[in-house]
């Protein structure tokens, strides 16, 4: 199961309407070993894509470099769907590289930019195999 703030579903939502059409990505990264998503950090989709996503190989790089010095691992990996429903594709799956990661997708194929609904659903993917897990949304961690 995957516990998360309301403040950062809040904060991918935002930014899954903000790259609208385009799918947006990013990373919560969490103390390592602890499985809590703690900081948001948006990247910038290299492919400027509405059916793909991809995180720019220098910014990747930088971003283990500062995980790696903070002692943080990316604990969630997120994208978004933007024209189809929050269920990752097959080259979602094939991209998938953090077998202790939770793969958020967000689905903003109803509202686009807008507010309103959205499909928010988390994915352990391993070894190509995908299953997909309950969402607890708390407004703090005890």
């Amino acid at each position: 199961m995957l516990t998360i703030t309301q403040e950062l579903v809040d904060a991918m939502v935002a930014h899954a309407r903000a790259d609208h059409p385009d799918e947006a990505c990013g990373i919560i990264a969490g103390p390592e070993g602890s499985d809590r998503p703690t900081r948001f950090v948006p990247m910038v989709n290299a492919a400027r894509s509405p059916t793909f996503y991809e995180f720019d190989s220098m910014d990747l790089l930088r971003l283990y470099r500062e995980l790696d010095e903070r002692g943080e691992v990316p604990v969630v990996v997120y994208h978004s769907h933007t024209a189809t429903e929050a269920y990752p594709s097959r080259t979602d799956v094939d991209l998938a590289s953090e077998p202790g990661a939770h793969y958020v997708l967000i689905s903003t194929r109803q509202t686009g930019p807008a507010d309103g609904p959205y499909e928010l659903r988390s994915y352990r993917i391993v070894e190509g195999e995908v299953t997909e897990e309950p969402v607890q949304i708390v407004e703090s961690y005890a």
